[in-house]
């Protein structure tokens, strides 16, 4: 068979409505064979982890002391007067520089501005987050480990 010969019979079959084509000529003997449109078409899926259930507080949460509604407010208050710092990049948050290694800060510990807080690891490159104020830290915002966005808060740090 010629190669010319083939291609225009490809080329034939391709626009057809024809779903399998078999020529033996001269010894040789081709097949060919379209996807039927009834095939299912396999597409992956993901799932979702379901939502964690939110149990209603008992009748008698809603008399709480007012010293359990006093700490939530001095935290929201604290986190007003905080500074916020920022992930400059996407990638994965690391606490530490190596799995068997201490943190670089933990909450409560004095910082400078240029200090190390954590690693954001983007495309194997390991890159070094700093302080950008001095200050004490007040809450680390990301778990260990987890995934960071573009100027998502990291940590608050309580400003001298």
């Amino acid at each position: 068979m010629d190669l010319n010969y083939l291609r225009r019979l490809l080329r034939i079959f391709d626009e057809s409505g024809a779903s399998e084509l078999s020529i033996e000529e001269e010894g040789m003997s081709v097949h060919m064979s379209k996807p039927s449109a009834q095939a299912p078409v396999m597409m992956p899926s993901y799932a979702m982890p379901p939502a964690a259930a939110v149990a209603p507080a008992p009748a008698s949460a809603a008399a709480a002391p007012a010293a359990q509604t006093a700490a939530p407010a001095a935290d929201a208050a604290a986190a007003d007067s905080s500074h916020k710092v920022l992930s400059p990049i996407v990638g994965t948050f690391y606490r530490a520089p190596s799995p068997d290694a201490d943190a670089f800060v933990q909450v409560g510990q004095h910082v400078s501005v240029g200090d190390t807080l954590c690693i954001v690891e983007a495309m194997k490159l390991m890159n070094e987050i700093e302080s950008d104020v001095s200050g004490t830290i007040l809450k680390i915002l990301v778990d260990n480990g987890q995934p960071v966005e573009y100027n998502q808060p990291i940590f608050l740090v309580k400003p001298d």
